[in-house]
């Protein structure tokens, strides 16, 4: 019988069988939604991702023989510990086959790296901060995700939580039927804030100058989450990177920013939901030199009739003014112009209580549940091994 191995990723061979394992063990699973392979491989690459400019990445194969049995990124973030003053590490990427034994030659490989980076718990999955994709879906299986948000079949969690894992944060998934009127409690709070604050304004992105709305965002997000869990501060290069992925389907309407005397003091920024389209594709844009995948997603795009509301957020100083129901009565405005039948809000943090009463206020319900797992380091060693301090 062959032997379970796992070793990290070196050779061009090993990198692309890091990225296709997970559309082998993928390719019957009706849910899940392929992403395009051009991104994956610029996900992994220094010159195509800025995380890598200031992050340490290690990949590994998990095999038995010539059969890939699953896969593990583990991340080192040093500006997520300065901000948080933490010795966290992390582990994204994650894909397996249900079996138990890669799951955790997996993350020990994963610990042992970090381990050597003075970091004392492992965190994840996150690919690769909580600015990129992140959690295990834990529920609602029988559904599939909208755009950038993960899919992964029951035995995935079951396997995390088997090595040693417990629940840091859950993540949830919110809907938002686009029905003919808005909510009436929705419709006073907007109405109640234009009369107190008549000069809030809310307005949509001015697609013409991309680069400087974009920067107004960004200083937006990071006012509007620094408090959040989890987060860390992108860099200008990360934040530029992750404008221009969203730009070939942002529509205009649905990205809007609201204003307090001229100042930019919060904004909502909604996708059309193309998973279904990027189903199409099957990953690939082009097969055989031929754009066949890029037709199939442009044929299906115009029959979405979904959005993924990805962002919202108003400055601390501004969050009893008015402006939440102004944003959020102007993004189901256009979204019912728009054709759309429901917005997906996701995600959002499980402690923000806050954020849970007005989603629940204005009719949302919540849909699915994505959590973060913490292990400590030691915790990932064989029982044998607790004792001492060797390596894990």
């Amino acid at each position: 019988m062959d032997v379970l191995t796992v070793s990290p990723v070196r050779t061009r061979a090993q990198r692309v069988a890091f990225v296709e394992c997970e559309y082998a063990m993928r390719r019957e699973d009706h849910y899940w939604i392929p992403p395009l392979r051009g991104d994956q491989y610029r996900l992994l690459s220094r010159a195509h991702n800025a995380f890598l400019s200031f992050g340490e990445v290690e990949l590994y194969l998990a095999r038995r023989g010539r059969e890939v049995l699953g896969r593990i990124a583990a991340v080192h973030d040093p500006r997520f510990n300065r901000h948080h003053g933490a010795r966290d590490g992390f582990f994204g990427l994650f894909a397996c086959v249900d079996d138990q034994d890669a799951a955790r030659m997996l993350f020990r490989a994963a610990g042992t790296w970090l381990a050597e980076r003075k970091v004392t718990s492992l965190v994840g999955p996150v690919n690769f901060s909580m600015n990129y994709e992140c959690g295990t879906l834990v529920d609602r299986f029988d559904e599939p995700a909208a755009l950038l948000m993960p899919w992964n079949p029951p035995s995935i969690p079951k396997l995390i939580e088997s090595c040693g894992f417990t629940a840091a944060q859950d993540l949830h998934a919110w809907e938002w039927a686009c029905t003919p009127e808005r909510p009436a409690l929705l419709d006073r709070a907007a109405a109640a804030a234009a009369a107190r604050r008549g000069d809030i304004t809310v307005r949509s992105v001015d697609l013409s100058h991309y680069k400087a709305e974009m920067d107004r965002v960004r200083t937006l997000y990071h006012r509007a989450w620094q408090d959040n869990w989890g987060f860390v501060p992108m860099t200008d290069d990360e934040f530029q990177q992750l404008a221009l992925r969203l730009r070939p389907v942002l529509r205009s309407e649905l990205a809007l920013i609201a204003e307090v005397d001229g100042e930019p003091v919060g904004f909502s920024l909604t996708l059309p939901d193309l998973a279904p389209a990027l189903r199409m594709a099957g990953g690939r844009l082009h097969r055989w030199g031929v754009p066949v995948g890029l037709a199939r997603i442009l044929r299906a795009s115009r029959k979405v009739r979904r959005g993924r509301l990805m962002a919202l957020g108003v400055v601390e100083e501004h969050r009893q003014s008015g402006v939440l129901p102004l944003l959020l009565a102007q993004t189901a405005d256009a979204a019912r112009r728009l054709g759309y039948e429901a917005l997906e809000i996701s995600w959002v943090l499980g402690n923000n209580k806050p954020a849970l009463r007005t989603l629940r206020s204005v009719g949302c319900r919540r849909t699915k549940t994505y959590r973060i797992y913490r292990c400590d380091l030691s915790d990932l060693r064989d029982p044998g091994e607790r004792p001492g301090r060797q390596a894990l």
